[in-house]
């Protein structure tokens, strides 16, 4: 048993802070932030929690797949940014959208709305019938917002899947290195007066350099390997939905595959890197697009902290 994708949806805050507001706060430009990553703008919430986005873009899912939040029976959800460990994500969304079921997250940094739909089809084998499987980010509370390496990347956002039985999901890849050299996303620390925390960085790291050659090389590697194990070519694949986390690490991927730019879905210009919720928000607006045809073949891909990457093949 595999799965089909019955709905999908997304959610970004209403308020957009483009290169040059940044402009005003950190030694930065549009040039250098257009040239350097890609991103020309970002939404950044002023009070919505990751539940509460996460809770939006599920119940646009729900609505496209033509269900209620009661006929869901399980909720995964992906974050790194939840305001609490307990509830989770998916435990707020749960009551926000009416359903009854089990829900639980999974982290993996900007690779964990693909586990999440791994996971998801597991549980698929086990019975269940309408999964929810949602990332969601409200990554602009973990930033430092003086550090202009790193403040002009990310976004808050999130997007969600409604999945069903089916026969559409063909191949998938996890990776975890367990490395937090190169990428390091803090938690709070607390105040036991007993634990001798050693906090190197208290918002959100990485070593771009590296961060770039891990993300070409993962996206290179993962699309070649679940391409071949679902029985296809690079020739076959109509779509690449990745991670939107720098325009070059697409840019150059596209080079090193031989998969034209033009297959590649690309919205970081509008919402810069929202980790969990990217691939989401951008196979959304994929899906509303209205170029999906059934029997299409998309590879999805992301890569991030942990170090951690995921890759897999879907027939539309």
């Amino acid at each position: 048993m595999s799965i089909r994708i019955l709905g999908t949806g997304s959610y970004v805050p209403e308020k957009i802070v483009t290169n040059d507001d940044l402009a005003k706060l950190v030694d930065t430009s549009d040039e250098w932030i257009m040239q350097r990553v890609g991103v020309k703008e970002r939404h950044v919430s002023e009070g919505e929690t990751a539940a509460d986005m996460a809770a939006k873009a599920a119940e646009r899912a729900i609505e496209s797949a033509g269900l209620k939040g009661e006929d869901i029976d399980l909720i995964i959800a992906a974050s790194i940014s939840g305001e609490t460990l307990s509830p989770t994500v998916a435990g707020m969304v749960q009551k926000k959208i009416g359903a009854t079921c089990p829900a639980f997250d999974v982290n993996s940094a900007c690779s964990g709305f693909l586990f999440a739909l791994d996971t998801a089809v597991s549980y698929m084998m086990r019975g269940y019938k309408n999964i929810l499987v949602i990332g969601a980010e409200r990554l602009s509370k973990l930033v430092d917002w003086t550090d202009r390496s790193t403040c002009v990347i990310f976004g808050d956002g999130a997007g969600a899947f409604v999945i069903a039985p089916g026969d559409g999901y063909l191949s998938s890849k996890l990776y975890t290195s367990g490395d937090n050299s190169v990428i390091e996303i803090p938690s709070f620390g607390g105040s036991s007066p007993f634990y001798k925390a050693d906090l190197k960085h208290p918002y959100i790291f990485m070593d771009g350099q590296e961060t770039f050659k891990f993300a070409v090389n993962k996206i290179v590697e993962d699309i070649k390997e679940v391409t071949a194990a679902a029985n296809l070519t690079l020739d076959d694949i109509d779509y690449v939905v990745t991670h939107q986390a720098n325009i070059r690490i697409m840019e150059f991927a596209s080079k090193r595959l031989k998969v034209p730019k033009e297959k590649f879905v690309i919205n970081i210009d509008k919402y810069g890197n929202t980790s969990s919720a990217s691939v989401a928000i951008a196979f959304d607006e994929l899906n509303r697009s209205g170029r999906l045809k059934r029997g299409d073949k998309i590879v999805m891909s992301a890569f991030g902290g942990g170090l951690s990457s995921a890759a897999c093949v879907i027939e539309w």
